[in-house]
């Protein structure tokens, strides 16, 4: 009998030791609970930034005070900011730390042409704003800037060497704004990037996207009386249309992942005066850079077609260009382990509300609205699969090991660039997902600063994929950044 209570004694013992150990977190784990919990206390703070360029909704390179509130933050903090970078007003770099291994974090805000939308359930546009925050940059910004802090504060607590790097990036919206900040080298002293994305569902996984061109063609005819003498005219409106004929014929005859899409941004003032001038914008897009350099070439000579066919003259500008996403799924795992801990997006009663409303505009895309608090499921996607959409973080990629994902900061099924998408990032939907994003970033800063064979294992991985003998070469070539595109 001793012996059985002597042995259920040291049972016990050793389980609740077993438990203390267990309970007992590693001193990075400890950090990265400070930093998750340092963040839920100036979620006002953030909530109030992001909500500022939310209001300021300014367009691709006219992010005048949304840059410099966001690099005043930063100097606040202790970061040193270099403005006007690659030749961009709006574009900065702030640092702060010294020595490797150097982290780079991306930040962006500006807003797309046509979206202005209250924060409401309701379709409500806002009148005489031309932009809105309708891909959620307005928080992709904040949430990047308040990881950077974290960062900076976690660096100049432990004394340990190395250096965050916050890149504040305009134009993403058809602008590549990165492409020349890529281009000037500002990235070529970093070992890793981290990025995100506002989203409708919380994930990390290693997918690639779709490399970009665009351009706006522009035909030139000759004005004449449409009535009186038409023949005297060359309409520069038939030189577009007949363009947009042709590549709409084409579109039977290329790879069927493919998207080619247009707008015609000038098309005449008046019926009865032939169109002296007109132009149709322009964005084709494909996973493989080579394919979509061939499918341009294809665009362009339908332009010149058309514009021999009608008795008019085309030019065309490229305005962007930007790589396809080069997937990292070292870097990746880390991304998505630190994200299941963080968690997703839990409403309370008034948000499910907001979202329940939301949710009925989706008809049959509609989701249920608890999948906001959801982590996907890890999948060694990689480069089979491909994000429909293109960004230049793609151009980041190719240069240094890079890395993203995306959060909950819409109702889920939200379509990106949507007055709904709109809504929810200017309200505490948005602003809730923006601090998962901002915890994941930090804690994920952490892994790479404390584990360097971390970056080591992403570095060859990221070396075989691009292959040994690439070089990069921008894919708008050497223009100068387009900072009137979108006036």
């Amino acid at each position: 009998m001793k012996k059985i209570i002597w042995a259920a004694c040291m049972l016990a013992s050793l389980s609740t030791s077993a438990q203390k150990k267990k309970s007992v977190s590693s001193p990075l784990e400890t950090d990265k609970q400070t930093i998750i919990s340092n963040l839920d206390h100036r979620f006002d703070e953030y909530a109030g930034i992001s909500k500022q360029i939310w209001n300021f909704a300014e367009l691709g390179y006219m992010e005048e005070k949304s840059s410099v509130l966001l690099q005043e933050q930063l100097k606040k903090e202790g970061f040193t900011v270099e403005t006007g970078i690659a030749g961009i007003p709006t574009a900065f770099v702030a640092t702060y730390g010294t020595g490797k291994p150097v982290v780079g974090i991306l930040g962006e805000y500006d807003a797309l042409p046509g979206l202005a939308q209250e924060a409401t359930p309701e379709l409500k546009p806002i009148a005489g704003q031309r932009g809105g925050h309708g891909c959620g940059h307005n928080l992709f910004g904040t949430a990047s800037v308040a990881a950077a802090v974290e960062v900076k504060n976690w660096l100049q607590k432990t004394g340990k060497s190395g250096t965050v790097k916050i890149f504040g990036c305009p134009a993403e919206e058809g602008g590549s704004g990165k492409v020349y900040m890529v281009r000037e080298g500002y990235f070529n002293d970093v070992d890793v990037v981290l990025h995100w994305h506002p989203s409708s569902a919380n994930a990390a996984d290693a997918s690639t996207s779709l490399a970009n061109i665009n351009a706006k063609f522009r035909f030139k005819g000759i004005a004449a009386h449409a009535a009186a003498s038409p023949e005297r005219g060359r309409s520069a409106l038939d030189g577009v249309e007949a363009m947009n004929y042709m590549v709409n014929m084409m579109r039977e005859h290329i790879p069927q992942d493919t998207r080619i899409h247009y707008v015609i941004t000038k098309g005449g003032e008046a019926p009865n005066v032939v169109p002296a001038y007109a132009e149709v914008y322009y964005y084709a897009r494909h996973k493989d850079r080579a394919i979509l350099q061939s499918i341009w070439k294809r665009i362009e000579n339908a332009a010149q077609g058309a514009a021999q066919g009608t008795g008019t003259k085309v030019e065309w500008e490229v305005l962007g260009g930007v790589y396809n996403l080069l997937p990292n799924v070292t870097l990746a795992k880390v991304v998505h382990a630190n994200l299941s801990k963080v968690g997703g997006v839990v409403y309370n009663d008034t948000e499910k509300q907001f979202a329940e409303k939301i949710a009925d505009t989706f008809g049959e895309q509609k989701q249920p609205v608890t999948n906001a608090a959801q982590i996907k499921n890890w999948q060694d996607a990689s480069e089979s699969a491909t994000s429909s959409g293109s960004t230049d973080v793609g151009d980041v990629s190719w240069v240094v090991p890079t890395v993203g994902l995306g959060t909950a900061t819409w109702v889920p099924g939200t379509s990106a660039h949507s007055w709904q998408s709109t809504a929810t990032s200017g309200m505490s939907i948005g602003q809730k997902g923006m601090i998962v994003a901002a915890k994941t970033l930090a804690v994920t800063a952490l892994d790479l600063y404390s584990d360097p064979s971390i970056i080591e294992q992403a570095r060859v991985e990221w070396q075989n994929k691009r292959g040994a003998n690439f070089t990069y070469e921008a894919l708008l070539g050497n223009r100068k950044p387009a900072l009137d595109y979108r006036k």
